[in-house]
This record gives C-alpha cells, sequence and structure tokens, in this order.
C-alpha cells in the first residue's frame, strides 16, 4: 500500500464532501490498493493497473470501478457511469452514514476487483471493433484521407468518444460542425477531452 500526500491537498481543497472523501479513501487503503492522482482524481491502483478512482461532484462523491462491469452487484450498490458506459460502474455517496452502512459491501467489491485484476480478467465491449460512422464524417474522411489516418490512429476510446459526440447531433449540419471543430484535434492525435 502506497499513499500519495496530493490525496491529502485534494481533499483538503474539496468545498463539499470532505469527511466522506476521507472516509472512502480510508476504506480503499485498507483493501491495499496503492493511491495516486490521474486526471485530476484520485486513483487507486494494483500493481500498476487503474481500479478505482475517488471522485467528488457537485451533489455528490463516491467511487468508480474503472472494472466494474465484471463486478457481481451483490448489495445492489454499482450504477453505469453513463448511457453508453459499458465499463466503468460507479456507487454514489452523499452522506457518512450512507458510507458506513455500505462499508462491507465496499470492502467485498474491493476484493473482487482485485481478484480480477490479479488473474487478468478484461471486460468484453460489445461495439469495440466497429464503429458506424456518421455519413458527414464519413464525407470527411473521403475529402481528408490524413483525417481518416489521424482517426484510425486514436485510441479506441477516443475513436468512440468522438464518434457517440458526432452521432449525438440530430441535424446534419451539427454534425459537419461537430466534426469541422475537432478536425485540428484528431489531426494532433488528440482526444475530445485531452488538453
Amino acid at each position: 500500500m502506497q499513499t500519495d500526500p496530493r490525496l491529502d491537498e485534494y481533499i483538503a481543497k474539496s468545498e463539499a464532501w470532505q469527511a466522506e472523501l476521507s472516509a472512502l479513501r480510508d476504506i480503499v487503503l485498507h483493501c491495499g490498493l496503492d493511491e495516486t492522482i490521474k486526471w485530476n482524481k484520485p486513483c487507486c491502483t494494483f500493481e500498476g493497473g487503474n481500479l478505482i478512482a475517488i471522485a467528488r461532484l457537485k451533489d455528490h462523491c463516491g467511487l468508480m470501478f474503472f472494472k466494474g462491469a465484471l463486478l457481481e452487484d451483490t448489495a445492489g450498490l454499482l450504477e453505469k457511469a453513463g448511457e453508453n458506459s459499458q465499463s466503468m460502474r460507479v456507487i454514489p455517496f452523499t452522506s457518512i452514514a450512507a458510507i458506513t452502512d455500505a462499508t462491507p459491501s465496499l470492502r467485498g467489491y474491493l476484493v473482487a476487483v482485485i481478484a480480477a485484476e490479479r488473474v487478468g480478467l478484461k471486460v468484453d465491449l460489445k461495439g469495440r471493433k466497429r464503429l458506424e460512422f456518421p455519413d458527414e464524417l464519413v464525407d470527411a474522411f473521403d475529402a481528408n484521407p490524413d483525417l481518416r489516418v489521424a482517426f484510425d490512429a486514436l485510441t479506441p476510446g477516443r475513436q468512440r468518444g468522438y464518434n457517440l459526440f458526432f452521432c449525438g447531433a440530430k441535424q446534419s449540419a451539427t454534425r459537419a460542425s461537430r466534426i469541422s471543430k475537432y478536425t485540428s484535434d484528431i489531426l494532433a492525435g488528440r482526444g475530445m477531452h485531452d488538453r
């Protein structure tokens, strides 16, 4: 178990959820995970693999299990992180009492996710291999072959993120505008949220 003093700073700077974040951190550390900061969030790892993040949001804080889809949700606490999430599962909290009540289940989930990491289990990501591109993106690829090469060089997650964003627009003009706006980022090898 390796602690990271930057987590003390992260919790101290939190306007809300300080006690809850500290309680979640204690639970995670007692399960033997190492901690660090990744993506500006406390991240807990096991033998170098990212397992969970401790997140603070406006209306709650919680644990984010990167491979949560592998877990059996025995206590009914795990929620999908978003509509299109395939792997991530989250457990939101709004009070110390809720964390205290959930502690035995949280420890069980942590033991299970560590065991899954230890044996190398992977989440079966459906649709990862084949994306259905909107016509506007196909047209952009035809007009600029370098764009297609750059898009194909992106990680599968970045490709999927862009494609979901482009396809999310209802009107063709909006899809084309989004593609145009992010063309330079794609050509530079950056994802939508990269800085």
